[in-house]
């Protein structure tokens, strides 16, 4: 009976719908564990489709196509050792969830998730059929379980394999971000590890999909929960781990233990692998933005050109009668600090056109709202035309705050394929530009130092569509509005908790308001970087035709 198991683990970036080239990355990291002579290399939780799938899944020819490519893989890694890989998996008429074992050219063993997440970001209960809780599979004759992801946060699936005889756990898994997630993550296998006295994998995934962000981190506890390995945050990684069988049992022999960066930088990495992923799978390689002077286009800016590279981003400003003379000076000085290409586009000869073509209709009425939305949509009509004539994306810069209270017009500033402060309140958005000014590390492409300088911090923020207009004449004061969405949003409370947390009633009421009758436009915005587990999106799906208000 052997008494050492070596596991190549591969933290590695799949993309959803590319068989072919998940197919190549899980050849090359079986070729890593051949080459360190592992007995298993293991891959994480559907990586043949990449994940989340969605509904793609379901549709009969790309399982189908999922699963034949599994098994031209196992043919093609028949010679060495075995392989673990997450893929969808049929039986009957029944689409599971599945982790399967290739051996000796074929597919030797499957294990199905018995426990379907059907929350947040995830609809796996409309998609998959549960499967049966089960027992262990052998490679040679060590039994390893094999809880597939949401699994592993049950205690049910981890003490049956662990009483039908697992001798460790191997926990693929396909975990998104969120802001202070590895803990979440480090105490349900804690308590894996506790309950059933096994050795505990937990292998995740990397890589953007969509508006999430998988961040690796994945880790190996000993019984008791000690930690025995860290894999990095966010990189695609190898590591070699070593089993030996002692008289206690299986344990992992103590490896690399990465180090974990805080929230700040963690939220920061998020926003721009994010968008260099929703970049690099979408096939887009460059990106433009208008910006205004003022502190979110610079972090968007900032963002940009961190993922992707200043020759790969192009700054706009479109300047109408309303802009400071402190807004110029600072968006020149935001893009010179980035290095980027910065165009000077005003917007004045086109608003001219506009309001003497309207002025026969709009005859006799005062100037407002209408009026100050016409800017903006000129300006994103300009910047969607150069979007189209130069094959850059454009990038919308609307932060949470004012994606959560429609602060923003539909059709101009909104404009955009994807948005990276999207899940960003504006208060986290100031000290996030501070955070880029004095911390620098190498996966950022842009330049270290101060980027954005002070002034476009500090100075109150305005979306200058008349004269002296700050965001504050709109809209109660940021720290006030976010602490109050938070409660409405993020912990889904009441205007009562609203109310027992300080905040004036008739403030919260408005904020509630402004949130409901906004729904229509978040139904059309841009997708971007999920950083809380109550982002907009899939975490939170509204009607957009709804009466109800909190009476209390």
């Amino acid at each position: 009976m052997a008494d050492r198991f070596r596991v190549t683990l591969a933290q590695l970036n799949p993309t959803v719908g590319d068989l072919a080239g998940n197919a190549a990355k899980a050849r090359t990291a079986w070729e890593e564990g051949r080459k360190a002579g592992a007995d298993l290399v293991a891959l994480p939780e559907m990586f043949i489709t990449g994940y989340n799938t969605q509904d793609l899944v379901m549709k009969p020819a790309f399982h189908t196509a999922a699963i034949a490519e599994v098994e031209k893989l196992a043919a093609d890694c028949a010679d060495g050792p075995a392989l673990a890989i997450g893929s969808p998996w049929v039986e009957g008429t029944k689409l599971y969830n599945a982790y399967l074992i290739l051996k000796g050219g074929k597919i030797a063993s499957r294990s199905l998730k018995h426990h379907l997440p059907n929350e947040t970001v995830f609809d796996e209960v409309r998609i998959f059929d549960a499967g049966p809780l089960g027992g262990p599979y052998a490679v040679g004759n060590t039994r390893i379980g094999s809880p597939i992801c949401e699994d592993g946060w049950h205690e049910d699936v981890a003490e049956t394999l662990a009483e039908t005889g697992a001798e460790f756990l191997l926990i693929p898994n396909g975990s998104p971000y969120f802001r202070d997630k590895m803990e979440v993550r480090f105490n349900h296998m804690v308590a894996r590890s506790v309950e059933t006295h096994l050795p505990v994998i937990y292998l995740n995934m990397v890589g953007g999909q969509d508006d999430q962000v998988f961040d690796g981190g994945s880790f190996v506890l000993n019984p008791g929960g000690s930690l025995a390995l860290q894999m990095p945050v966010f990189d695609e990684a190898y590591a070699q781990l070593d089993l030996e069988r002692t008289d206690d049992g299986w344990r992992a022999v103590e490896g690399e233990k990465a180090h974990l960066p805080d929230a700040w930088e963690q939220d920061y990495r998020v926003m721009v692998e994010s968008l260099r992923d929703y970049m690099g799978k979408t096939g887009f390689k460059k990106v433009l933005l208008g910006l205004s002077g003022g502190v979110d286009s610079a972090i968007v800016a900032a963002i940009a050109v961190d993922a992707l590279g200043a020759e790969n981003v192009r700054c706009v400003m479109l300047p109408s009668e309303y802009t400071s003379r402190e807004s110029l000076d600072d968006a020149e000085a935001v893009a010179k600090a980035l290095g980027v290409r910065y165009d000077y586009v005003p917007i004045s000869e086109g608003r001219t056109a506009i309001t003497n073509t309207l002025a026969p209709l709009f005859e006799g009425m005062e100037p407002g709202l209408t009026e100050e939305n016409i800017q903006s949509r000129l300006r994103g009509l300009l910047l969607m035309a150069m979007s189209n004539k130069f094959g850059e994306m454009l990038l919308t810069t609307g932060n949470k705050s004012e994606v959560a209270v429609g602060y923003a017009t539909i059709y101009g500033d909104m404009n955009g394929g994807y948005n990276p402060i999207k899940d960003l309140y504006k208060t986290r958005v100031f000290e996030t530009c501070r955070w880029r000014n004095a911390n620098h590390r190498p996966w950022m492409k842009g330049p270290e130092g101060e980027v954005i300088r002070p002034n476009v911090i500090d100075k109150p923020p305005s979306a200058e569509l008349r004269e002296d207009q700050k965001d504050s004449d709109s809209l109660p004061d940021y720290p006030v509005l976010d602490a109050i969405l938070d409660i409405l949003v993020d912990q889904d409370g009441s205007i009562a908790d609203c109310v027992a947390a300080g905040y004036d009633r008739d403030t919260a009421k408005r904020v509630e308001h402004l949130v409901y009758i906004s729904e229509y436009k978040r139904f059309q915005s841009a997708p971007g970087a999920r950083l809380t587990r109550r982002a907009f999106w899939l975490d939170r799906r509204y009607p957009i035709v709804n009466r109800w208000r909190d009476p209390s």
